[in-house]
Parts: C-alpha cells; structure tokens; sequence
C-alpha cells in the first residue's frame, strides 16, 4: 500500500457497514483501504432469488472498485485477514501485512449450525452468491434425477425440500419455492407430478418471524399455507444425516434438500481480547463503535454489539438498514474528527421490516403503520430496488420481476457447475 502521508482507515469487509462507511470517508482527508474477500458487494436480501432462479448473481452484485473509481484516497485489496495485531497496529493477510491507523470491522456473520457436524456437512446455509448458486443447482440437479426414478419414495427425497428457520429468509424462500412448484415445475417437467412436491419449513418457536409484529406472523402463516407449505411450528430439527431430518418431536422428513436458515453468528478474527466477544460472537462496541478496550479499532454491522441503547438493550437488530446507519455514523464522526468537531453518539432508527411470501403477498411493519398483501408486496419491492448497488442492476432486476410477473415464469433455470468440478466428473481426477 502506497505511503501517502494521510492517516490510514482500514475497513475489513464490503457488505452494507463497510460500504457505507467508506463512501463517507472518501469525503475526507483519509486514505480509506477495504478488504474482502470478494471484489464485489452483494446484496444479500435477494440471494434467495438466485437460489429460485429468479434472477442473476451479476443482478445482486455490484464491483467495489468500480464504486471508487475516481477516488485517488482509496484502495482495494482481495485478502482475507488471518490475525489482527492491535499494538503493533497491523493486519495479517495472505498477501501481506497491512498496517493502519485506524482499524474498523465490518466482517459480518456467518451461518450458525449450533455446533452440530451433521447440520454444517449436509445442510445448504444461503448467505453468500455462491451458496445461493450452489442451492440453484441442487434444486434442479434434483428434479433431473426425479425423472429417472420411478419409485415414489425415492423420487419423494428429491423433490421434497425443508427450510429450517422461519425468520425472513425461510419464509421468502419457502414462497419463491411454493410459486415455483406451482407455476414452473407443470411446465418444465410435465412428467413430474408437481403435487409431489413437498415445502415444509420448520421453526422451533411458536410463530413465524420472530422480529416483527403478531399481524405480520400471523399472516404470513396464513399466505404460505395458502400456498401449499407445510409450516411446522414449536419443532426443533435436531439432527439431519443427508436424507432424514429428525425432528425434536421424534418426526422425521425424507429429503435430500436441507436449506439452514435458523441462526447466524459472529464471524471470528484472531488478536483481540476474548473479553471483548459478547453473545453470538458479537464485539462489544460503545456508542462511538469503538470496540471495549481499544481506542482505534472500531466494529460495525452484524459483528457489533451496542449495548446501553435504553430502546435496544440487547444489541440493535442484524439487518442491512442498522448497518447502513452504523457505518454512515462512523464515517460522519471521521469526518469531524478531522474537523475538530465533537462526536456524535450512535442512535438506531427503525425504519421498520418487510418480508414477501410471494406474488401480491407480503408483510409491513412500518413505524407508524402495518400492512399486509399487495400494498405491503409493491413496498416491498420498491424498497429492494432502490436499495440495489449499481443503476444497471436496478434496470436488470426492474425487467426480471416485470418480466416474471407478466409471463409467470422465470428463464434464469440453468445448471451451471464449477469449472474443477465439472473436470473431476469427466476426468475422474482425485485432485
């Protein structure tokens, strides 16, 4: 990294935090360097569509460098960090080490299995691109194969599905499948019964989404059973071995298809105090966002807990609007600190929660007002478009549901597999 006499702020982390964040700082007298380990920023509240077919990865990702293109105080590295060295003031990467002035953790969650192996090895967890896509091709893959088998019960493990978790990745996941069973499935595979074909999603609590009102549990209950989903409340899934989930209850579910949308947990760096890790890995950060104990390391989005917030006592909610704000606070009070400025304390404001079941269906829980159906549906929808990274993709996506939405189809069915995979199966290499 070039010397260039400005204060260095490294953001490890491209998603909605560290974005925001260094689009702030770029503003400033900084020199802003990101790392991820990815080039791109993804938007994560569409991969389910990826997963369904519905849209193109390249729809919900958007470069980072083409972000910053013209900004002189900014770099990118592609890297992961393996440790944090916070005297020293350095990171360490396998490319290199990176020293900084200021260190700010943007690394986000990842999926939480609850430490049970057989969930981690079986089950297809969706917070990145890639696992959307590799869930694409194990859908389809499994309807293939269902065309072959003729015995009913064998066939039933590949076109059954479970989600487990019933917060907003289930259950939009679990409408995307219901439409796709009810309205791709009778015209792609005429030789399939789609009847068959069975969602169930499973949450352990008494009601669907958690985090939002009674009336948007409730009716989003009432619009996937609607749709044909088996939704099975008050259940925990307590082991799944590839082909039988086994529920608490003593229940079992044959299929091949476990997607796990139960939990995240913090994504962990090495260096840093343990006394600094709070419930699900979270780093226990102050008002300021500075991590407890360190006065230039600071942390933002799903990997902060802020806790002292009289209105959120046990850590503002991971989602993308929370991160949004956090790191747009961070990079304000920057920018003051190189003014001279006072800081200014973070305060959430909740913008309220949406979620969508399917065509014409979806839950609002907006401050002052809660809606459900096809206001809350077209809410929804202009929410997530103008939310999307990038004015192409905005175009792209805008087309696809109008597209989907008039043809009551989705053209994006194919099964595309890594290229070293794909050799491995034609060559028989061990590699």
């Amino acid at each position: 990294m070039p010397e260039t006499g400005q204060e260095r702020v490294v953001i490890v982390g491209g998603g909605f935090a560290g974005l925001e964040l260094a689009r702030q700082l770029v503003k400033g007298p900084y020199q802003v360097v990101l790392l991820d380990k990815n080039n791109y920023h993804q938007f994560q509240p569409l991969l389910y569509q990826v997963a369904t077919a519905g849209l193109e990865p390249s729809s919900i990702a958007f470069p980072l460098r083409k972000l910053f293109q013209n900004r002189p105080n900014f770099y990118f590295r592609m890297t992961e960090v393996l440790a944090v060295h916070p005297d020293e003031k350095y990171l360490e990467t396998p490319r290199g080490i990176v020293w900084f002035d200021y260190l700010v953790l943007a690394i986000g969650a990842r999926t939480n299995f609850f430490g049970n192996e057989h969930f981690a090895c079986h089950a297809i967890p969706m917070k990145s691109i890639s696992e959307a896509l590799y869930l694409r091709n194990a859908i389809l893959d499994d309807l293939e194969a269902a065309l072959t088998t003729p015995e009913y019960d064998r066939r039933q493990g590949f076109v059954d599905i479970v989600i487990v978790g019933g917060g907003p990745t289930g259950v939009e996941l679990a409408g995307a499948l219901a439409e796709m069973r009810h309205w791709i499935l009778p015209k792609d595979y005429p030789e399939l019964d789609a009847s068959e074909m069975d969602i169930y999603l499973v949450q352990s609590g008494k009601r669907l989404l958690p985090g939002m009102s009674e009336e948007a549990a409730a009716k989003s209950l009432e619009f996937l059973q609607s749709l044909g989903v088996h939704v099975v409340l008050g259940d925990r899934v307590v082991d799944y071995d590839g082909e039988w989930v086994t529920l608490k209850s003593g229940r079992k579910i044959y299929s091949k298809k476990v997607i796990w949308a139960a939990g995240i947990t913090g994504n962990r760096v090495k260096g840093l105090d343990s006394s600094v890790l709070t419930r699900g890995n979270r780093l226990q950060v102050d008002a300021l966002h500075r991590v407890k104990g360190y006065d230039h390391i600071f942390a933002i989005g799903d990997i902060a807990l802020m806790e002292g917030d009289p209105d959120w006592p046990e850590g503002h909610p991971q989602v993308a609007q929370a991160a949004i704000q956090q790191g747009h606070n961070l990079g304000r009070n920057f920018l003051r600190k190189a003014k001279g400025k006072d800081l200014k304390p973070f305060r959430y404001k909740d913008k309220g929660a949406l979620a969508t079941i399917g065509r014409n269906k979806a839950v609002a829980d907006l401050p002052f007002w809660k809606t459900q159906g096809w206001i809350a549906w077209a809410l929804w929808l202009f929410v997530h478009l103008f939310a999307l990274v990038g004015s192409k993709n905005k175009v792209f996506v805008f087309l696809n549901w109008v597209w989907n939405y008039i043809t009551y189809d989705q053209s994006l069915r194919l099964i595309i597999r890594p290229w070293l995979r794909k050799r491995k199966e034609e060559r028989d290499l061990t590699c």
